[in-house]
């Protein structure tokens, strides 16, 4: 049994011992048997809205928590009744769905402790300071926040240790910095303001009213979690395309992305540099070194090319070494200037690598074939690249370490 364990358990022995030496239920049995049925039900309910934050060991859930009120109206048995059984029913939802942690067991010692013994807690605050905000305008409310922002803190304070002992944090003043960020000003007001009405409905005797207030901020909090599902459905969608037109290794855009790119200008009637790269002698790389190492290097162009390819240009990844620029709206002079400029800094920049567990530096060079070409309907952009991927053969068999480079344009004016 590991140390979070231990406190886990201490949670849950302090809770059931304030619960028996309290001794009773303040309430006759027969209210307390609606409400804890009220709760359970609701609760239970509630609990395919929770938000869940996995950590390396266990998981955080959030979502609104009625037993504050629970706890001031049936005393720390009552609350430590309704979570046992609150608890006990979501481990067995958990185990029907297969959606249980392995340690999700011994996690329902953890949750019946802590809030039976923040509900506790506000038991006796409520108890406390009651009579002394009774002459207090919106004195109850008052009383309520006030109270509401004390078990939150710590909530925020045993989840805090939790993380410190599973080491999730390592320094004090991470815990703090979780126990202040954990909760938001919105979230003590919602959760004052429910459990203030639930209190006060209880406390009347207005069974109907519970069931309004808890369908209520059943439908509210349901209608916010479809959107925010929505949100993240959408995110995902998006995310999953990105991945589809994006080059994992490397963060370009790839292949496919760089297909569409070309039928949306094919005939566009732009001046187009359409530039095809590789990397020299990379297979030697890879042979001398080790994948990794030929990966980083990979990396290392690429971060080269977003950094000095201006924005309104496209870069692909279009092959395995092999990469695609096309440069739009420029002379052809401007063209060969930037991969002139390019193909020198490369040269001149080797590449930072670990190798057989030591820091190493590589040296490499990248030669370029570049096309350049207005993109009228009879000349498509297929051809352009074919033309480009022509050169750089050309590039290669000269000597590799540099461009070569034919304007298209200068072409077809010599011949008229």
């Amino acid at each position: 049994m590991n140390k979070a364990q231990i406190f886990d358990f201490f949670l849950f022995f302090t809770a059931l011992g304030l619960a028996l030496g309290f001794g009773t239920i303040p309430i006759d049995k027969h209210t307390y048997a609606a409400a804890l049925l009220l709760y359970w039900l609701f609760s239970s309910l509630y609990y395919h809205q929770v938000v869940s934050n996995r950590k390396k060991n266990f998981t955080i859930e959030y979502g609104i928590s009625f037993t504050s009120s629970m706890g001031m109206f049936a005393g720390p048995l009552g609350v430590f009744l309704f979570e046992t059984v609150f608890r006990f029913t979501v481990y067995l939802y958990k185990k029907w769905t297969r959606t249980a942690d392995p340690e999700e067991f011994l996690d329902i010692f953890y949750n019946i402790g802590a809030f039976s013994i923040i509900s506790t807690v506000a038991y006796y605050l409520y108890r406390l300071l009651g009579p002394l905000f009774d002459s207090i305008p919106f004195g109850f409310w008052v009383l309520m926040l006030l109270i509401n922002i004390i078990i939150s803190l710590l909530s925020s304070l045993m989840l805090s240790i939790v993380l410190r002992l599973y080491r999730e944090v390592s320094t004090l003043g991470e815990m703090l910095q979780f126990i202040l960020r954990s909760r938001s000003p919105i979230d003590f007001g919602k959760v004052a303001l429910t459990n203030g009405f639930l209190l006060v409905f209880l406390e009347e005797g207005r069974w109907e009213l519970v069931i309004i207030m808890f369908l209520f901020n059943y439908m509210v909090s349901l209608s916010f979690y479809s959107k925010a599902q929505s949100i993240h459905d959408k995110a995902e969608r998006d995310q999953f395309k990105k991945m589809a037109l994006n080059d994992f290794l490397t963060g370009l855009a790839n292949r496919a992305s760089m297909d569409a790119k070309m039928a949306e200008l094919d005939g566009s009637d732009e001046y187009i540099g359409i530039i095809v790269t590789d990397i020299d002698q990379f297979k030697q790389v890879n042979d001398s070194f080790n994948h990794a190492v030929g990966d980083r290097v990979l990396q290392h162009f690429s971060s080269l090319l977003k950094t000095r390819i201006p924005g309104d240009a496209c870069t692909f990844r279009s092959g395995g070494e092999e990469f695609t620029l096309i440069l739009r709206k420029r002379s052809y002079a401007a063209c060969s200037e930037l991969i002139q400029a390019l193909r020198t800094e490369v040269e001149n920049s080797p590449v930072p690598v670990e190798y057989n567990g030591e820091a190493a530096s590589i040296s490499y060079t990248v030669s370029f074939g570049l096309y350049y070409f207005k993109a009228t309907t009879p000349f498509s952009m297929e051809k352009a690249y074919i033309a480009a991927d022509q050169l750089l053969l050309e590039a290669k068999r000269a000597g590799r370490n540099r461009v070569s480079a034919l304007n298209a344009l200068e072409k077809e004016e010599q011949r008229d």
